[in-house]
C-alpha cells in the first residue's frame, strides 16, 4: 500500500554566526541596563586640589552633601554659597559626619576656625577627603 509519496525532511544546518546571536543581545541589553542604572557624580563647583595623605583611598567622587571649601575659603554646600552653607548644614536631616572637601591651599588657621563654626551649627564629626599622593 504504497501511494508512492514520501515526505523528505531536510535539515538546515546553522551557521556559526547563528549561535553568537542570542549571547550579543544579552550582552547589549546588559549593557544597556548598566549604563541606565549608574549614578553620575556631580562635578565639584569649582577648581580643587586635594591635600595629599600617605594613608588615604583611591580618590572617589563627593557624596551629594559635601561641604566644598576653596582655596579663598568659599563654601559651597549643595547648591547654597557662602555663609548660609553653615545653615544648609544644620538643617540638613542626616545628623552622620559632614564630609568636607577643602582645597589644598586653604589656610589651615581657617581650616580651625571652619572646624569651630562647624561644631556651633551642631556637627559633630567631619570626615576631610584627601588624595593618594
Amino acid at each position: 500500500m504504497d501511494s508512492g509519496f514520501r515526505i523528505s525532511t531536510v535539515r538546515r544546518r546553522r551557521g556559526a554566526g547563528d549561535t553568537f546571536v542570542p549571547m550579543i543581545n544579552i550582552v547589549f541589553l546588559l549593557l544597556i541596563f548598566f549604563l541606565l542604572s549608574a549614578t553620575i557624580a556631580p562635578p565639584d563647583p569649582f577648581d580643587m586640589t586635594l591635600p595629599d595623605a600617605e594613608l588615604a583611598e583611591a580618590e572617589v567622587a563627593a557624596p551629594p552633601e559635601t561641604l566644598h571649601v576653596s582655596a579663598e575659603g568659599e563654601l559651597v554646600f549643595g547648591a547654597v554659597r557662602g555663609d548660609d552653607a553653615l545653615t544648609a548644614i544644620a538643617a540638613r536631616a542626616d545628623s552622620g559626619p559632614l564630609t568636607v572637601r577643602a582645597d589644598a591651599g586653604f589656610d589651615g588657621a581657617a581650616f580651625a576656625v571652619l572646624m569651630s563654626r562647624l561644631a556651633a551649627v551642631g556637627v559633630d564629626k567631619v570626615e576631610l577627603t584627601v588624595r593618594q599622593p
